[in-house]
């Protein structure tokens, strides 16, 4: 019986120890388990309660009921859905008396202490599979009504969907008028019929036209409208509509119709088979209302009514046009392209699109789990998939993972333009690239910066450039540093990591670093990079075991003391990126050299008999870990080949030995990874480690790096 799973069932009893079927299956269990969805659009209202830049509700009710008397109840109400039954982490800032039920069980009621400092309280909300309901009563008094709620951390991507929206899964929160007496029912039916509907257009903007209620009045600039209209077969379509203002009309990029000032239309089309493209460009007159109005498409023989789709969604009616302007310099051609992803106009008018709401918008929402996402551990994950479809390739041996990474990357980074006009025009974030634009952090840059810089050497990844320049201008300009340069933890987001140094921060710098240095052709980024090793190994190398402590704390002026396997992998690893970089002439080679070998002699020693590393390297009895045992593997091999280990022998050995307990406890036959430390928080207790971090299965901080190791001992293996 295997650590994990029965022997029976491991790749190398699958395999046959063939390390190549072993790379084909983790590879292609994670591509089957994470397709390429495309990004999920929603109509979203920025009128209401909406989230802040730190991704939490604001619910200001003195200003929304500033006439509601004291001692009233508003109650807020919101879905939040969840793949899997568990918890989830929830901050409440009350600013005065509130009340939280979660699926109809009460969860917390504030005191007087509470209510008087205005302090972040932090909750677990308990979830089930599916729909949860979120409700919260908020008290009026003299001196606050309402509060912040959401995310416990600002970068965090999770938010919660009205509930009584015609649209079912437009983000924000339904709300009551001011009540006074309280609600004894809860459920979702008995909200429904109280809260307030979505805000509404007035009589005056009604008749004002859809582009001017939208837009405003903008005498001599361009709207743009879009729809869609789907037909089965290639028929004939008659357009019927009204226009307040000159347009132009078009039929998938084809101008159909012309007209000026205003009046109605009716002209023919011919429509294709599928979906149509419909868009029509209309100029603000001087004075009076400027609008464009159509039912759907009369298509004929037999004459029935095609109608109107929100270019956007796969079916259904809600909100059938989207809106965008209002356009002065943008030329007709970049206004009748289409491209879900991208933001619409040129130059400095580029901008998002619109809908016939009151703040009404569309807005891109990332719900796959992990594909089009940007963070570090899928910089590993995708370096494992590109360095593996490297080696099928090189053999001639077809495969579609390297176009899978690339695919991947090409998604994240096409949509860095409409994630900064996300964050500034909605807050918070929708998991569409919210890192970048949320950059406070090594976490959030460099390891999938320095991904960006490996990939591009095989692929085409579109326009790649600003997301270096920003993940360069943050290591090396905005982070925060020591003294002598060494890169810390100062002020986060992450309260709970100020102040602090981690292991891991040296592959979350120095890899990208490297890549770097070759790509703005600057030896200097590459002195960085080396001098990082010795600021961290002053603070974290513990000198009797040749291991690193995982933290340094300057608010108690120590480590952590403990050799958490996966940091210590981290600075190996890092280590076997950089030195092959280095000239020989540099003045810190010698120091890095020693200290790569003193490292590797401190991991020997720990290496179980079967092969394994553990979560905790000198506690044998904490859980055999993958994330680790990949990462020496990694770097032994990089070791011998790069001739920086004075006696491989002991090296190769040990690698084998991993590669081949890896097949056999930590990699199944149908691909699947295990025994991977989730993330960590850090500690002074060895425990902490060992029994709370507890392995998961196929965790992003281990697929990739298994991918690398694996092709490590190919190449070892010549």
């Amino acid at each position: 019986m295997g650590w994990y799973f029965d022997e029976a069932e491991s790749a190398r009893r699958r395999g046959g120890g063939d390390i190549e079927k072993t790379l084909t299956a983790v590879a292609g269990r994670y591509m089957g388990a994470n397709p390429p969805y495309p990004y999920t659009a929603r109509p979203y209202t920025t009128k209401g309660i909406v989230r802040n830049r730190d991704s939490r509700y604001e619910a200001d009710f003195f200003s929304i009921f500033p006439e509601a008397p004291l001692g009233s109840w508003v109650y807020v109400w919101g879905k939040y859905r969840a793949e899997t039954g568990g918890a989830v982490l929830f901050t409440l800032t009350p600013r005065g008396p509130a009340k939280l039920w979660m699926n109809g069980g009460e969860i917390y009621g504030t005191d007087f202490r509470a209510e008087r400092y205005e302090q972040p309280v932090s909750l677990t909300l308990p979830v089930k599979k599916g729909w949860n309901h979120l409700v919260i009563r908020f008290t009026r008094t003299k001196a606050g009504f309402g509060g912040e709620f959401g995310a416990w951390l600002g970068k965090l991507a999770y938010y919660f969907y009205r509930g009584t929206s015609s649209f079912p899964e437009m983000e924000g929160f339904d709300y009551t008028p001011p009540l006074t007496e309280s609600l004894t029912d809860l459920s979702p039916e008995a909200l429904s019929r109280i809260c307030l509907p979505l805000p509404a257009w007035t009589a005056e903007e009604t008749k004002a036209g859809v582009f001017c209620r939208v837009f405003g009045k903008a005498p001599g600039k361009r709207a743009l409208g879009r729809t869609v209209v789907e037909a089965a077969a290639a028929v004939p379509g008659v357009i019927r509509g009204e226009h307040k203002g000159t347009c132009a009309f078009f039929v998938n990029g084809e101008k159909v119709f012309e007209k000026e000032g205003a009046g109605v239309f009716e002209t023919t089309a011919r429509l294709v088979p599928g979906k149509n493209r419909l868009a029509v460009i209309s100029e603000c007159p001087a004075s009076g209302a400027w609008d464009f109005s159509m039912g759907g498409i009369v298509a004929g023989p037999p004459g029935a009514e095609l109608p109107l789709t929100n270019p956007f969604f796969a079916e259904g009616g809600s909100f059938p046009w989207i809106y965008a302007g209002p356009f002065g310099a943008t030329t007709e051609r970049a206004l009748l392209d289409f491209d879900p992803d991208l933001l619409v106009g040129e130059g400095g008018e580029k901008t998002w699109w619109r809908i016939d709401l009151p703040g009404g918008w569309m807005r891109l929402y990332n719900d796959n789990p992990l594909y089009g996402h940007w963070n570090y551990p899928l910089g590993v994950t995708l370096y494992g998939l590109t360095e593996t479809a490297r080696y099928f390739e090189r053999k001639g041996v077809p495969c579609a993972i390297g176009a899978y990474a690339a695919n991947h990357l090409r998604q994240s980074l096409r949509t860095l333009d409409y994630a900064f006009f996300d964050r500034e025009h909605f807050g918070g974030s929708s998991a569409v690239h919210h890192l970048l634009t949320s950059l406070d952090s090594l976490d959030d840059c460099g390891s999938f910066g320095a991904l960006v810089l490996e990939a591009v050497r095989d692929r085409d990844l579109g326009d790649y450039h600003r997301a270096v320049v920003l993940t360069s201008d943050f290591i090396l300009r905005r982070q925060d540093r020591l003294a002598d340069g060494t890169l810390f933890r100062k002020q986060l987001m992450h309260h709970f990591h100020n102040n602090t140094l981690w292991a891991d921060d040296l592959y979350m710098s120095v890899p990208f670093l490297r890549r770097y240095a070759a790509y703005k052709k600057d030896p200097s980024i590459l002195d960085d990079a080396a001098s990082q090793f010795e600021g961290f190994k002053k603070l974290l190398y513990l000198e009797d075991e040749k291991l690193m402590a995982h933290v340094y704390d300057f608010t108690r002026k120590m480590n952590t003391g403990v050799p958490w396997g996966r940091g210590n992998g981290w600075t190996v690893f890092s280590l076997s990126e950089l030195l092959p970089a280095l000239p020989e002439d540099h003045p810190r080679r010698n120091f890095l050299l020693a200290f790569f070998r003193d490292l590797c002699a401190g991991f020997l020693a720990c290496q179980d008999t079967n092969g394994m590393w553990h979560q905790v390297l000198t506690m044998p009895e904490s859980y055999p870990e993958t994330s680790c045992t990949a990462m020496f593997i990694c770097a032994f091999s990089r070791g011998i080949r790069g001739g920086w280990l004075e006696d491989p022998a002991p090296y190769r050995e040990a690698a084998e030995k991993a590669w081949k307990a890896l097949e056999r406890y930590g990699i199944d036959g149908a691909g699947n990874v295990h025994g991977v430390c989730r993330g960590s928080e850090f500690a002074f207790n060895p425990r902490y480690y060992a029994e709370h971090l507890l392995p998961r299965l196929n965790d992003t901080h281990g697929v990739g790096i298994v991918l690398l190791a694996g092709t490590e001992i190919l190449k070892l293996r010549g």
